[in-house]
């Protein structure tokens, strides 16, 4: 993924904002609350994205009809909905940009679902690496023994984090 470029900025009205936090509730639950703010601006982009900024700091972002932090959301407001946990052995290869490969899991939350948003933590600190795209729900993902569990679309160090604004 090269730079972004932004093609717009601009407030949004709190009509949309009330259906961007229900967009948010629908995927991690009353954590979405952590998110709230007196002003929130998109940033529609040249890429697949586009970018909330809460507080002028890019903490959401849509990606394909869904909203979902970004990495630097999760960093900063930091929530447990949606997460897989990688050991460290994964972790170099989640920071190039890899999928999630299934022996790397060590666990995922219950409420992961197939073809949903979620965030990919290491197991010593709990700290956010990325967002993927999960290819199973949550049970059937440990299940697997081996193959592509998770779709990574973001990163720390990626253009999205990088975005300064």
């Amino acid at each position: 993924m090269g730079d972004i470029q932004v093609k717009k900025r601009h407030s949004i009205k709190k009509s949309v904002a009330t259906q961007l936090k229900k967009a948010l509730e629908a995927e991690i639950g009353v954590d979405a609350a952590l998110f709230d703010a007196k002003t929130i601006e998109v940033v529609e982009t040249d890429s697949v994205f586009t970018i909330y900024l809460v507080e002028k700091k890019p903490l959401l972002m849509e990606f394909e009809g869904r909203i979902f932090p970004t990495v630097r959301g999760a960093v900063e407001r930091p929530f447990e909905a949606r997460r897989v946990t990688v050991d460290m052995g994964a972790v170099p290869f989640v920071m190039n940009g890899a999928d999630i490969m299934r022996p790397g899991v060590v666990n995922a939350t219950p409420d992961v679902r197939k073809d949903a948003p979620c965030i990919i933590a290491e197991e010593r600190y709990g700290k956010p690496l990325a967002v993927g795209i999960a290819l199973y729900d949550g049970a059937d993902l440990l299940a697997q023994e081996k193959g592509k569990v998770v779709r990574t679309v973001h990163r720390v160090g990626d253009s999205i984090w990088n975005l300064e604004l």
